[in-house]
């Protein structure tokens, strides 16, 4: 079983229900393209289940939670953060934070000074499959395999 998600979302606002809404807002993921890292519980399978038409989600490895802390992870007033930001939370660089990360050992609603979020931008290229069917039905919406290229070429 995997210790953590990485969930993006890639649909938008229009047409979505109020369940599906609030789901997502609970996720962090609030606007379309907004990515989070949640840790795995018991909970968890079954929100992104219920969402699974809106975001996409992959088990997390520590090199892509560690490129996405050091080139996406904001703070307050959307500033870059920096080595000192983060031996203020405990951690030496964001190699440590990123593994931390896809251990599920910490999540980024705890870590008080970043943002839950990263904002990444729409792929270089585009996206390859369907952006309106699952993955098993040549799409890349749910759980998605090939999520990790796609996400890198977001950042």
């Amino acid at each position: 079983m995997a210790n953590a998600y990485l969930v993006v979302r890639i649909k938008g606002q229009a047409d979505c229900p109020y369940w599906a809404t609030h789901t997502m807002t609970l996720l962090k993921l609030d606007k379309k393209y907004r990515a989070t890292i949640l840790p795995a519980k018991d909970n968890t399978l079954g929100m992104l289940r219920k969402v699974q038409h809106y975001v996409s989600w992959i088990e997390l490895d520590a090199t892509l939670a560690q490129e996405l802390v050091e080139k996406k992870a904001r703070k307050g007033g959307y500033q870059k953060i920096t080595d000192e930001d983060l031996k203020e939370l405990g951690f030496a660089n964001a190699a440590e934070l990123g593994a931390a990360l896809a251990d599920g050992k910490t999540s980024l609603s705890k870590l008080k000074p970043l943002k839950p979020w990263f904002a990444l931008a729409p792929p270089v290229h585009g996206f390859k499959r369907s952006t309106k069917k699952l993955y098993g039905q040549k799409g890349i919406l749910g759980s998605n395999k090939e999520l990790d290229t796609i996400v890198r070429r977001m950042i």
